[in-house]
């Protein structure tokens, strides 16, 4: 039985790997001097999408999105990534809800050619 469960288990792998989501596109955003670098950016629609955001400021922040469902805190001198997505086309917006004042900006989720 174990043999077979191997077996059948090296036989699945191929149908799996192909059956997967493309791999998430990644963005990089900046926290310094409690503004975001870039502001705004653009992502595929219909794609999940990896934000890893590093915050070079001696203070924490919390990044906070209503639009993507996130809140997320980052330590000082920290960096943090997380998942979005499947998003429509649209923009998103996004703070540091500790610094709204200055630290804001906009995600662009893009419809791609069929």
């Amino acid at each position: 039985m174990r043999t077979f469960l191997i077996a059948a288990a090296i036989l699945l792998l191929p149908a799996a790997a192909t059956s997967a989501e493309p791999a998430a596109r990644t963005i990089t955003l900046t926290l310094k001097d409690h503004r975001f670098t870039p502001e705004k950016v653009e992502a595929p629609a219909g794609q999940r999408i990896r934000i890893e955001l590093i915050n070079l400021d001696s203070a924490t922040e919390e990044f906070d999105s209503q639009d993507l469902g996130v809140e997320k805190d980052v330590t000082p001198k920290g960096r943090i990534d997380f998942m979005v997505g499947p998003l429509k086309p649209g923009v998103y917006s996004f703070m540091g809800e500790l610094h709204a004042d200055t630290a804001s900006g906009a995600l662009t989720a893009v419809a791609q050619p069929d």
